[in-house]
């Protein structure tokens, strides 16, 4: 099951993993004056074991979704999706700037990378690509929001985890992004 369609039957704002590529040229839309989409400084998380080899501290109560390649964790504006899939190597700064940075300007809509860097995690080094991007346009309304992006790329033994946070732009949730990201452990 692609991303795209499960967060869709969710009803949910998101990125679009696997949107048509027109979706990619499309024009970013304004941020919220009052974003919302803060995660609450009091959110419980509790531990998430993936059947795939790893575990991570979830925000509680959030509507799960398990996918074969992964699961989804979305609340309102705000979403949590972790996927493993197979690698020859790790990711480094330079081939995910030359192959995932453009994939993801096309899969996702109107997209702008602020950043692609190594980073120190306790779960070991991991790639950390940051940007914006457009939601999926609302069933009913059609309106969309500009959200921001936090994707972090883990590698160990020929596995590559992506894990992927994302909430309206102007959102208050660098505490618990971090929680999460530093969270990620390898079973």
């Amino acid at each position: 099951m692609t991303l795209a369609m499960a967060l869709g039957a969710m009803g949910a704002f998101f990125p679009a993993i696997g949107a048509q590529s027109a979706a990619a040229a499309e024009k970013a839309v304004p941020m919220e004056k009052n974003p919302p989409g803060d995660i609450p400084d009091s959110q419980v998380f509790i531990d998430y074991a993936s059947p795939l080899g790893f575990t991570m501290k979830v925000p509680e109560g959030w509507a799960r979704s398990d996918h074969a390649d992964g699961a989804s964790f979305i609340d309102k504006l705000d979403g949590v999706i972790v996927s493993a899939s197979k690698a020859d190597a790790a990711p480094t700064v330079e081939s995910v700037k030359a192959t995932s940075v453009p994939e993801l300007e096309k899969a996702e809509r109107a997209v702008k990378v602020t950043a692609v860097k190594q980073v120190k995690l306790p779960a070991g080094s991991a790639i950390r690509i940051v940007y914006t991007s457009n939601s999926e346009p609302n069933a009913v309304t059609n309106k969309q929001i500009r959200l921001e992006n936090e994707r972090y790329l883990y590698f160990k033994d020929g596995k590559l985890v992506t894990l992927e946070l994302y909430a309206p732009k102007g959102a208050d949730n660098v505490d618990q992004w971090q929680l999460m990201s530093n969270s990620f452990k390898w079973k």
